[in-house]
């Protein structure tokens, strides 16, 4: 059973943390997950990382202002403040042994914040990355599926409703509206075919999201370009998936960031959208498998080397 964890931020942000596995593990795997979603959209993830690796530490928190942690103050609604979150949770949670860092979306984008404002705590710490339906590049590339002309028209709504929501401070999503918006979700969020679990599962986990974090990190989001920093990482090993049906971070989000770390595994998924780990979760599971595979092969060098200088 996962173990609940509350990390306290330098904010007083309280963070709900889960973790499974050994606490002396070797390595951790630390799952970070998309705009307004929380940890539980790794389900899968987490259950084939448990049956196929039991000496690896697992890890999972809800950002700020997302699913059971506490919300936060609107200038704070930012990637850069999510990459310092993610550093002094490895600080709190993970204070030994290398990480293999996993990003969705929004969560791909803070493991690129964290490597861009701490490059020292990243390079002792980081050893594998996985991208999943993510960009280095804001909405670069974002245009819902739509012709440019109407995707602009969009932006242009999206970002106006954003500042209202995010004025809207800690407040909840009304379920009953949420309910209504779920096939606008299944468009928006998943491809060809999805499961009916899944899309309750995002919906609750948007309805867990605060008003002011919905709409407070859209601006970071958009504006956010950190190709330079990924090409600064092209030692690690990683991989970058996408599905051809990703209205948000479609294929050339995930082409960008293979050309920025030009050892990257790269895969796109023809059918699928955004939510890739539950629509393609044997993908991501293969992914996530063969870099901590990777990592957990190099371990040993690692440790004969520091023996040796010591």
């Amino acid at each position: 059973m996962p173990e609940p964890v509350e990390v306290r931020l330098p904010d007083d942000v309280r963070l709900h943390v889960e973790a499974t596995g050994p606490a002396d593990a070797e390595v951790t795997v630390v799952l970070l997950h998309g705009w307004t979603l929380d940890g539980r959209s790794w389900h899968r993830q987490l259950t084939a990382l448990r049956a196929e690796f039991g000496s690896v530490r697992v890890v999972t928190y809800d950002a700020r202002g997302h699913g059971r942690s506490s919300c936060m103050a609107l200038p704070t609604a930012t990637l850069a403040q999510l990459g310092d979150d993610l550093a002094t949770v490895l600080d709190a949670v993970v204070p030994t042994g290398r990480v293999v860092l996993v990003g969705h979306s929004m969560g791909g984008m803070t493991i690129m914040e964290y490597a861009h404002r701490h490059p020292g705590h990243f390079t002792r710490r980081a050893a594998g990355l996985v991208f999943v339906a993510t960009t280095a590049e804001g909405h670069t590339h974002t245009v819902y599926g739509l012709s440019p002309r109407i995707a602009r028209v969009i932006r242009l709504a999206e970002t106006t409703g954003a500042g209202v929501l995010a004025r809207c401070g800690s407040w909840r999503p009304p379920g009953a509206l949420l309910r209504a918006l779920r096939p606008s979700i299944r468009w928006m969020l998943f491809g060809d075919r999805c499961d009916q679990a899944d899309i309750r599962l995002v919906t609750s986990a948007v309805a867990r999201a605060s008003l002011r974090s919905i709409g407070g990190f859209r601006a970071s989001i958009g504006a956010q370009h950190r190709l330079e920093t990924l090409a600064a990482l092209a030692h690690l090993p990683a991989a970058a998936l996408v599905g051809d049906r990703d209205r948000l971070t479609p294929p050339p989000c995930a082409e960008s960031i293979a050309a920025a770390l030009p050892a990257t595994e790269l895969t796109v998924r023809p059918g699928a959208g955004h939510m890739l780990m539950m629509e393609r979760p044997n993908e991501v599971n293969a992914a996530l498998s063969a870099v901590l595979r990777r990592v957990l092969d190099a371990a040993p060098a690692r440790t004969a080397a520091r023996r040796a200088r010591c």
